[in-house]
């Protein structure tokens, strides 16, 4: 959150609304852009329902984090927490008024290439990818792992053959060899 407010605040001060810095032969443009959507200029004019949905996000991210036991979660949930709250103050804080503010973007791959962008943006989609790959791999936010025998990938099943006698009928299930 940190790194998306104070780039933010620099883009800002430094950039203005006209001003570019080209980098790497043109291949990164940074330049400031006030963007009234989602991540990456996605649903322009929904600004007020994005905050709401912000909030909702920060809220369970923190009511989630008490059940917390494991450090990539904790990253993963960091992130999220930091990108959504740093695009909620722009929300709250900017022009052209709370709940309605449009978020600064600034870093730019350009246009054909990818929709521009900020860190906030960067820590949501990093947050979330990683986010999928934890739960592929089975790992719980309190540090615990799914167990192998619910895995879809033969890999991480057990090769535990059934014991014999759980196989074989009890006394009481009509199995004593009475057939009909």
């Amino acid at each position: 959150m940190a790194l998306d407010i104070g780039s933010k605040l620099w883009v800002v001060e430094s950039l203005g609304e006209s001003r570019r810095i080209s980098l790497l032969g043109g291949k990164l443009i940074l330049q400031q852009t006030r963007n009234p959507g989602a991540a990456f200029g996605v649903a322009t004019g929904s600004t007020i329902v994005f905050s709401v949905v912000a909030v909702g996000v920060i809220a369970v991210i923190v009511r989630t984090s008490r059940k917390l036991r494991s450090l990539p979660w904790a990253l993963v949930l960091g992130l999220l927490l930091g990108g959504a709250t740093g695009n909620l103050i722009d929300r709250l804080l900017r022009s052209p008024g709370p709940l309605r503010g449009h978020v600064v973007d600034w870093i730019n791959f350009g246009p054909d290439r990818f929709p521009l962008f900020n860190a906030a943006d960067s820590a949501i989609v990093t947050g979330g990818v990683v986010a999928v790959y934890l739960a592929m791999r089975g790992l719980e936010i309190d540090g615990s792992r799914h167990h192998a025998a619910h895995s879809t990938d033969p890999a991480q099943q057990d090769d535990a053959q059934p014991d014999p006698a759980d196989l074989e009928p009890s006394a009481g299930d009509g199995g004593s060899g009475d057939r009909a």
